[in-house]
């Protein structure tokens, strides 16, 4: 006899402040959330988000962004609903956006280094304007180069840990995912609107059938892409 599962289902951990607040003890405030979006997919470009919310936000966090978290972890109208907040609410933001052309012209690692260094600039620009200019970045991963004069900490799993990258993470993947909806009517042929670019089953299966559209990345050659289905030029 089948046994029900009374398990409930597992519980997003909330985000809480603990990478932010040891900054916080040292007197540094002026701090800029930095992540990504799009460095893995076939196609489109990459995108990188930057938020800085001031110390009073992030002291007395709006009961509207308390679910915010990894963007991976959220639906879309969870991620759209919290991109509005986001921009309601951040004291500075900023976005970054690296072509398909320059990512293979760079490398996808330098594309998206650059992608977050305008990111930040963006931000930045704002928080100088009110002589208040960033004194750190928090940035999803353990790699980061950037010519910036900021100091930096890259946090491994920092969408997942740290509010401030949480939402530059929203912010990145909101952005693109509306560029990938935009091309989709370039090249209606890739249902670019769903897999966002992505090698799901169905764009490999598409790209079979059309081979690549120019807003391929010419640069990604998968060992599946080099069977004789099609040739980047």
């Amino acid at each position: 006899m089948a046994v029900a599962n009374t398990r409930k289902p597992t519980k997003r951990k909330a985000l809480s402040w603990s990478t932010e607040r040891p900054h916080w003890k040292r007197g540094i405030f002026s701090i800029i959330g930095v992540d990504e979006a799009g460095r893995g997919p076939l196609a489109g470009p990459v995108v990188a988000g930057a938020v800085h919310f001031d110390y009073d936000t992030c002291h007395n966090f709006p009961k509207s962004l308390r679910e915010l978290n990894d963007s991976k972890q959220l639906n879309h109208n969870q991620r759209e609903r919290l991109f509005d907040l986001i921009l309601k609410h951040a004291k500075s933001w900023g976005t970054g956006i690296v072509s398909r052309e320059e990512i293979d012209s760079l490398n996808i690692l330098q594309a998206t280094m650059k992608a977050m260094t305008i990111a930040v600039q963006d931000a930045a620009a704002k928080l100088v304007a009110e002589e208040m200019p960033p004194e750190l970045l928090l940035v999803d991963g353990n790699y980061f180069r950037t010519n910036l004069p900021y100091e930096f900490q890259t946090v491994v799993d920092g969408d997942a840990k740290s509010p401030l990258i949480a939402a530059a993470s929203i912010l990145a993947k909101v952005t693109r995912d509306r560029i990938m909806v935009e091309m989709d009517s370039v090249y209606p042929g890739y249902n670019f609107k769903s897999h966002k670019g992505y090698s799901t089953p169905e764009h490999l299966r598409l790209l079979k059938e059309h081979g690549p559209c120019p807003e391929h990345r010419r640069s990604f050659r998968p060992e599946r892409f080099n069977q004789g289905v099609f040739v980047f030029e």
